[in-house]
């Protein structure tokens, strides 16, 4: 069973940046992979994903500030965030699918989440 590790959280002032890391092992790089968030604005909701052959896909409240990657060798995913907004605060989660490879699957294909890991933006 694999086990997705988050770390890279805190509290930021608008317009500062986070770097998110998700440990995953085993490692796959076969699984899509991404990045959700909690929030008290929308809910949960996907904010980037990246497939297996590296294509991404993100929100558009986040286009342009958040940058989602991954090293192969390190069995680790990656989410740098820029210009922070208030309204990015919220639980960021790790997730992976193990039977999707693109950056579009659905939500509901990620059947493998992490516990998540706190982000705070005060304006």
């Amino acid at each position: 069973q694999v086990q997705l590790a988050e770390s890279g959280g805190g509290s930021v002032q608008a317009g500062g940046s986070l770097t998110l890391s998700c440990v995953a092992s085993p490692y796959y790089d076969t699984y899509a992979m991404a990045w959700f968030r909690q929030g008290s604005w929308n809910g949960r909701e996907k904010v980037a994903s990246i497939g297996s052959d590296d294509e991404t896909d993100y929100t558009d409240s986040v286009k342009g500030r958040f940058t989602i990657s991954k090293d192969n060798a390190k069995g680790t995913l990656f989410l740098r965030m820029t210009n922070l907004k208030p309204e990015d605060t919220g639980i960021y989660t790790c997730a992976a699918s193990s039977y999707c490879s693109d950056a579009y699957c659905t939500r509901h294909a990620y059947d493998v989440k992490g516990k998540g890991t706190q982000v705070t933006v005060s304006s």
